[in-house]
């Protein structure tokens, strides 16, 4: 699919249906930037746990 063709298709949208491919569109990024502070938090977090995890 074209990139123009898909923008005359969103142009044709109602402001409701707008939202909804806004929210959608959006959705991968947010995905990824949650996944990235995830494993940036876990990483922080090691060596905080790396007592418990390494004990017996």
């Amino acid at each position: 699919m074209q990139a123009d063709s898909l923008i005359e298709k969103i142009q044709g949208l109602g402001p409701d249906l707008l939202a909804e491919v806004e929210d959608f569109v959006d959705f991968p990024q947010l995905r990824q930037q949650q996944r990235r502070l995830t494993r940036a938090a876990a990483a922080a977090s090691a060596p905080s746990f790396a007592v418990v995890w390494d004990n017996p």
